[in-house]
């Protein structure tokens, strides 16, 4: 049985990279928020650390060869983008709903939307890598 091509490999190196700068930096934020202001906005810190989740198994799935870590990586990039589209869209209509920006607020403007084109991005990179390699 063919194997997919690595995702890990050329630019998707760079994606491999700024998925893991993503993955910390959510994570990181989220564990401060939720331990020193939990009952400030639980929503947006749960929601946070929700996407520092997601981003640290997008990492590791775009950073491996195979046809399971690929289709992790799918999954992962998909809901995503349905989540920054999800919260986005719902922190602009109900702002009072989360009195704290979320990862995904916005549309992730609190980080130069770079959550909305990211996800865009892997799965066009996995849809790339989605040709089997001949060999």
């Amino acid at each position: 049985m063919p194997e997919r091509k690595n995702t890990a490999t050329g630019p998707g190196r760079v994606l491999v990279a700024v998925y893991a700068i993503f993955a910390l930096a959510a994570t990181a934020r989220a564990a401060v928020q939720i331990a020193t202001k939990f009952h400030e906005a639980p929503l947006a810190y749960v929601l946070s650390a929700v996407a520092g989740v997601i981003y640290i198994v997008a990492t590791v799935a775009l950073g491996r060869r195979g046809s399971t870590s690929w289709r992790v990586a799918l999954v992962c990039l998909s809901i995503e983008l349905l989540g920054v589209l999800t919260v986005g869209t719902l922190s602009v209509v109900d702002s009072e709903a989360f009195p704290d920006a979320t990862v995904w607020s916005g549309y992730g403007e609190g980080y130069f939307f770079i959550p909305l084109v990211l996800p865009v991005i892997g799965l066009l990179w996995l849809r790339r890598t989605a040709r089997v390699a001949q060999d």
